[in-house]
C-alpha cells in the first residue's frame, strides 16, 4: 500500500471511531470528517460545519464554501488537490459559536486528523481554528501572518462567510490568499514562531502534493 492510500485507511478508521463515540457533543447532527488529498501540503481549518455541510456531509459547500472554492481554483489549484476540514465535525444549533467543551471534545480527532496528512501549512479560517493553534492571536491583527507552530506553518485567515459580508475583508482574505504558493514553497518566512500545547511537534515526512 502506498502512502496516501495508509493515510485514507487511517483517515477512515479515525472517521468511524468518532462516529461510534457517543461521548461526543452534538450527535443530533451528521458527521462532517473532511476531505481532499491525504497527502495534501496544504490544510484548510475552519471552525464547524453549516447548514449545506451537515445535509451533504461534506465541508465548506454553502456560500463560503463556494468563495473558498473559487480562491483555490484562482491559484491554478483544484479542491483535491488540499485537505479542507473544521476543528467541530458537527453543525451547531443554528449555527451558533463553537461551545468551548465541544471543541476541547472534538479536539483529539483534530490533533490525530492533522497527524495522519501531515501538511506543511496549515490555513485557519477564522477566529476559532485561529486559536486552536495560536491562543493568543486576534484575527484583525494576525490575519496573513505566517507563523512556525511545532515546526509547522498556521496561517490565520478571515473566514470566507466573514470576507462575504464586507468589502475591506473581501480584499484581505483575498491578498493573503494570493500569498499561499509562495508558504507552500518556503518562499515566506514566519513572522513569528509560537508554542502551544495544542499542536504537538512531528517529524515532516516528504510530501507528495500537485502545486
Amino acid at each position: 500500500m502506498n502512502d496516501a492510500g495508509r493515510k485514507k485507511e487511517l483517515l477512515s478508521g479515525l472517521e468511524r471511531e468518532m462516529v461510534e463515540n457517543t461521548a461526543l457533543p452534538l450527535r443530533e447532527a451528521n458527521v462532517v470528517f473532511g476531505e481532499g488529498n491525504p497527502n495534501a501540503a496544504l490544510m484548510f481549518i475552519g471552525e464547524a460545519p453549516g447548514f449545506h455541510e451537515d445535509r451533504l456531509k461534506r465541508p465548506f459547500v454553502g456560500r463560503g464554501g463556494q468563495l473558498l472554492t473559487e480562491q483555490i481554483l484562482a491559484l491554478g489549484w483544484k479542491r483535491e488537490d488540499v485537505y479542507i476540514t473544521n476543528i467541530l465535525k458537527r453543525r451547531p444549533p443554528d449555527n451558533r459559536d463553537p461551545l468551548p467543551e465541544e471543541i476541547e471534545a472534538y479536539k483529539p480527532y483534530v490533533k490525530r486528523q492533522i497527524e495522519i496528512i501531515n501538511p506543511k501549512v496549515i490555513v485557519t479560517l477564522g477566529r476559532f481554528a485561529m486559536n486552536y493553534f495560536l491562543p493568543q492571536a486576534k484575527i484583525t491583527r494576525d490575519q496573513g501572518r505566517v507563523f512556525d507552530v511545532g515546526g509547522r506553518m498556521i496561517v490565520p485567515m478571515f473566514h470566507p462567510a466573514a470576507a462575504l459580508r464586507g468589502t475591506g475583508v473581501m480584499n484581505l482574505f483575498k491578498e493573503s490568499f494570493k500569498q499561499l504558493p509562495d508558504i507552500v514553497h518556503g518562499k515566506v518566512k514566519p513572522t513569528a514562531v509560537e508554542s502551544t500545547a495544542a499542536l504537538e511537534q512531528t517529524q515532516p515526512t516528504r510530501q507528495t502534493n500537485l502545486f
